[in-house]
């Protein structure tokens, strides 16, 4: 396209005049030419856009130019809702005058997201709603009516049948039972109500849209079926890219519990003679039994009697599985549900039973069930062979990420994706935040090395030093919800300041009065360290209490450890230290989010500072703070800030 870069950098400035006070950043500006260059030249293309770059519009602006659909993937709802409710809608209007036409965009979820209008007409019988599922139905029977009244309510209004529209959310046990996965689903051309089916009212906006949002875990299903799933398109953007591959991981994974195979011989069982039933039953007393005698970790071997139990369990599917046969009468729909769980669980048992080298094993607690119920789960070894064949074959692919560096370096995101250096370009556009000048960035490397759970007694006195002397304000991102409740219990005896502990209350208004109340301390765990936006004087300390390495009794991590190790080199340099880099850089990365922004990282691990091995390496793939180990100055200068925004 003749005078593209000239057109795209119009665009540009249409879109960011949109926006109050807006002006075009230099990192903004390279990002948006680097990207319609590579949509030109069809040449893959990894971006680093630092906090503060506008990385949003930085990848929305260039895709306007594209003659075919775009696909934009993120990790976070958050993300996706900003993209659809604010930024597409402003760059839709903003740039109409310059492009000629107004934009269009849609957004995209799994099948399962949206109503099944066949299951509101016929729902489910009162059984089929999973007691055995965390036994929701059981004596929380009123609770629930409730609920599917509500539902059946909200669908006579609803225009999407998108399930994140519905507030109050419902729970998953009410969704099951008026929504599908896509293998459940009949198909619009056999089912009753397709004609009015939300899934597909949904999938046809998306093929006419120029712009199509969509997930991490939505895109991986698309690759792990074909690429049958998106629709046709020659550019993706992958945004939050540093989440890719676990969101693949987790596409890729599958649980068997004996929930599931009861839900799965009760759908089942009106379908299948009585011998069949009589097998799923022993199949799956046999598995409930194997259960009990697993070690919580990995299963490098599965043992005799869980393989006899697999087995059994195989046998029944196989036998169901040919005896229900799908047609064109009145019980087609309950009869491709019912034909579609057994081929899943038969799926899952086989693969469990073949023991690939390439897949990870494990027994744990079913989620949602407080512990309360087991299950096998079984995972890839690693998803980087499927995201190389698939994400960049036939279209252009643009990675993107505020942290998608690792020790000033890309080599830890083109393994985890699969695509050697050579094959794509990169460009890491940095952040308009002085970070030098606007924060600190401080070790406590006078403490002893963290304990394993809980927070130490030298800790916690740190801890409580740094809390006084910023007079509150402060985020503090725990390794365990032991070590958080254990901070919390230190500060509330030790101070007179408020102290908000993730899990004590719903994560939003703890966050919304986290930002109302300067004087405030907000702790909790893995999911603080991602998720959390607070810009302005109510966060101005962020401690972290040891590096987030993973645990070592966490299966799939450890067993790619081992596998590092058998290779020839080192599980934890290649797989535990780029864990912990990320994770460290995403929490590091809550204290400054504006140009005007000052505050204080406290990392109580000294390891940080005295692991030869990795602790510089850490650093360098951190935001470039100023960098100290004077406990004085670091109190000292959150004394001033203090003073300051009194």
């Amino acid at each position: 396209m003749v005078g593209a870069e000239t057109e795209v950098v119009k665009l540009l400035d249409a879109a960011v005049s949109a926006v109050p006070g807006g002006q075009i950043r230099p990192g903004q500006q390279q990002m948006v030419e680097a990207i319609d260059k590579a949509r030109t030249t069809r040449r893959h293309l990894l971006v680093q856009a630092g906090t503060g770059t506008g990385k949003s519009l930085g990848y929305l602006v260039p895709s306007l130019l594209s003659e075919r659909p775009v696909v934009v993937s993120t990790a976070t709802l958050a993300l996706q809702a900003q993209l659809v409710d604010t930024d597409l809608p402003r760059l839709a209007d903003a740039t109409e005058e310059v492009l000629g036409r107004k934009a269009t965009f849609a957004v995209l979820k799994g099948r399962h997201h949206y109503l099944c209008a066949a299951k509101l007409a016929e729902p489910e019988p009162e059984e089929e709603q999973d007691s055995l599922d965390g036994g929701a139905w059981l004596g929380q029977a009123g609770r629930m009516e409730k609920h599917v009244k509500r539902v059946h309510e909200w669908a006579n209004e609803t225009e999407n049948g998108d399930r994140d529209e519905l507030d109050p959310g419902v729970p998953d046990t009410v969704w099951r039972g008026v929504s599908v996965s896509s293998r459940e689903c009949v198909g619009a051309q056999k089912c009753p109500q397709g004609d009015i089916c939300f899934a597909e009212k949904a999938r046809g906006a998306a093929r006419e849209a120029d712009i199509v949002v969509t997930n991490h875990s939505l895109l991986a299903i698309d690759l792990l079926n074909g690429r049958k799933v998106l629709p046709d398109h020659d550019l993706l953007i992958v945004d939050e890219a540093h989440e890719l591959a676990d969101r693949a991981t987790g596409a890729a994974q599958a649980e068997l519990s004996v929930a599931g195979i009861e839900r799965t011989m009760r759908r089942a069982g009106q379908f299948v003679s009585r011998e069949t039933k009589e097998k799923f039953t022993d199949g799956g007393a046999a598995f409930d039994a194997s259960l009990d005698n697993l070690p919580s970790s990995r299963l490098v071997q599965l043992p005799d009697h869980l393989r006899q139990a697999l087995t059994l369990l195989e046998g029944a599917c196989r036998d169901a599985f040919s005896e229900i046969t799908v047609g064109k009468d009145d019980e087609s729909l309950l009869k491709q549900q019912a034909k579609t769980g057994v081929g899943d669980l038969r799926d899952v048992v086989q693969r469990m039973l073949q023991e690939s080298e390439y897949d990870v094993i494990w027994a744990d607690s079913a989620a949602g069930t407080g512990g309360r119920r087991r299950q096998l789960t079984v995972a890839p070894l690693s998803v980087a062979g499927i995201l190389g064949e698939e994400l960049f074959a036939e279209r252009t692919v643009v990675v993107t990420s505020a942290t998608l560096t690792l020790g000033g370096k890309f080599d830890n995101v083109t393994r985890a994706l699969g695509i050697e250096e050579s094959e794509a370009d990169t460009l890491d556009v940095g952040s308009p935040f002085d970070y030098r000048k606007q924060g600190i960035l401080y070790v406590a490397a006078h403490l002893p090395k963290p304990t394993m759970s809980g927070l130490s007694e030298a800790a916690a006195e740190e801890l409580v030093r740094l809390v006084t002397a910023i007079g509150g304000r402060t985020l503090g991102l725990f390794s365990s919800r032991k070590a958080a409740e254990r901070a919390a219990e230190v500060l509330r005896e030790r101070t007179d300041l408020p102290i908000l502990v993730q899990g004590e209350e719903s994560l939003p208004p703890l966050v919304r009065r986290f930002r109302a109340e300067p004087e405030t301390c907000l702790l909790g765990v893995m999911s603080l360290w991602q998720g959390v936006d607070v810009p302005g004087d109510a966060c101005q300390l962020v401690v972290v209490d040891r590096l987030p390495f993973p645990r070592p009794d966490e299966p799939l991590m450890a067993a790619r450890s081992a596998a590092a190790d058998n290779a020839g080199g080192s599980g934890f340099a290649q797989v535990s230290v780029p864990y912990a880099a990320i994770r460290l850089a995403q929490g590091v990365g809550r204290l400054i989010r504006s140009t005007s922004d000052k505050g204080v990282v406290a990392v109580l691990d000294a390891r940080l500072e005295n692991a030869r091995s990795y602790g510089r390496y850490l650093r360098e793939s951190l935001p470039p703070l100023w960098y100290t180990t004077d406990k004085d100055k670091v109190v000292g200068a959150l004394k001033r800030l203090r003073d300051a925004s009194s």
